[in-house]
């Protein structure tokens, strides 16, 4: 299960990647309109919750006394740089807690802001939060690209294509990400 998850993470965390990528330093710092946040806004968002919920994982709450939640929605992050540093530090403390769990880890309880959680439903629960945010990025990316974005998965008016070529092929087990 935790070898699917990471599986599964590194994807949404390459969909981010690809995002910024696609972008100038300029249209990265974008925010399209009133409430809305930057991209290096919304990684910075991520990165704080990550260093929250990952540090001391089976140990400690995930919610830290040292986390400044709101600070995270404030727009400090000044470079494509420092950006890509909060990234790489959040994702590296939370993939590095799910490779050390074991199996028995997995029905542990933990808690979030005192709530209790079983190990598995902890991780689900961050899934859907890291998915949902880099949903968010991606958005941003095909909106403030417009017709010059390159879709991340199949393109508009190419299903009938990509199906062609997936059902000719040989049935295999795989992991959906093997080959993006």
């Amino acid at each position: 299960m935790i070898e699917n998850i990471v599986k599964l993470l590194q994807y949404y965390k390459s969909l981010g990647e690809r995002s910024f990528d696609a972008l100038s330093d300029e249209e990265l710092h974008l925010i399209p309109g009133d409430g809305s946040n930057s991209i290096p806004t919304i990684v910075k968002h991520l990165w704080g919750n990550m260093m929250s919920r990952w540090t001391n994982f089976l140990t400690e709450d995930g919610e830290k006394d040292w986390r400044d939640r709101e600070g995270e929605f404030e727009t400090t992050i000044k470079s494509r740089e420092e950006m890509l540093e909060k990234w790489e530090e959040g994702w590296k403390i939370f993939l590095d807690a799910l490779r050390s769990l074991k199996e028995e880890d997995l029905q542990r309880t933990v808690y979030i802001r005192n709530e209790g959680h079983s190990v598995i439903d902890a991780i689900h629960r961050q899934l859907a939060h890291y998915s949902y945010h880099i949903g968010q990025i991606v958005y941003l990316a095909k909106l403030i690209k417009g017709e010059d974005w390159a879709s991340l998965s199949i393109p508009k008016g190419g299903t009938s294509q990509y199906n062609k070529d997936k059902f000719s092929g040989e049935k295999s087990k795989r992991h959906f990400t093997d080959k993006v």
